[in-house]
């Protein structure tokens, strides 16, 4: 990923990204994105853009292993958080979805995540203290609650399941207030001119929309060049 390309994708809506995927791919048919409605706690800051560390946790009931168990798990977890290449995005299972309670992504540990660099986190679990989430550190989330439960990771650097969407430890994500999906890895290096071609040939009907004495004939002329520039 080109730091341009980069940039660009920071700018664009996932929507936008979701668009420019299958005109790169030349053709309809792109389906590794999330389905449903999340919550996102920064829905005005950039989009999420990175590549995915992964986990599961849980935390309706307590964990049944021993408590240094847990512990040395957790300490790994962060450890992998904290390395791997940059820019990442923390995408979290939630085992006990879809009757999720544990609260992971509160204060302190968005601060922790965002301190190691990290770009945001990506979950179909619960999210907490609103308000108080430090600034460019969006996290997209199933639900929001007041609580952390027992949470406690379960697996690390393993395949997960957000919302429908399967995400593989290194996955490209991109993310914002209408979901995520995973960028193909063989049109990475297509999806900057993509991108431009959908904004460029969006135009052609957004700029005609807004004239005055828009009608249908206008409509019809610039539909046909819009279809015209999209071939």
């Amino acid at each position: 990923m080109t730091p341009s390309l980069l940039s660009l994708l920071r700018k664009v809506d996932t929507p936008t990204v979701c668009n420019a995927i299958e005109v790169a791919q030349g053709k309809r048919g792109f389906d590794r994105f999330t389905r449903g409605t999340m919550m996102c706690s920064a829905p005005n800051e950039p989009a999420i853009v990175g590549y995915a560390r992964t986990a599961k946790i849980a935390a309706v009931a307590p964990p049944t292993e021993e408590p240094d168990v847990i512990r040395a798990r957790r300490m790994d977890y962060y450890k992998h958080m904290a390395e791997g290449p940059a820019p990442s995005v923390a995408v979290i299972e939630d085992v006990d979805y879809p009757d999720c309670i544990g609260a992971y992504w509160g204060e302190i540990n968005t601060t922790i995540h965002k301190g190691f660099g990290m770009s945001g986190a990506l979950t179909n679990g619960v999210m907490r203290d609103l308000g108080d989430l430090p600034d460019g550190f969006p996290v997209i989330a199933g639900s929001v609650g007041p609580s952390h439960g027992f949470v406690h990771v379960r697996d690390l650097d393993t395949p997960v399941s957000v919302f429908g969407m399967t995400v593989d430890p290194g996955d490209l994500i991109h993310a914002d207030r209408h979901g995520a999906l995973v960028i193909p890895e063989d049109i990475v290096d297509q999806l900057e001119g993509a991108i431009q071609k959908l904004l460029t040939t969006e135009r052609i009907i957004l700029d005609a929309a807004t004239q005055p004495g828009f009608d249908f004939d206008a409509f019809e002329t610039a539909w046909t060049a819009f279809e015209k520039a999209r071939v």
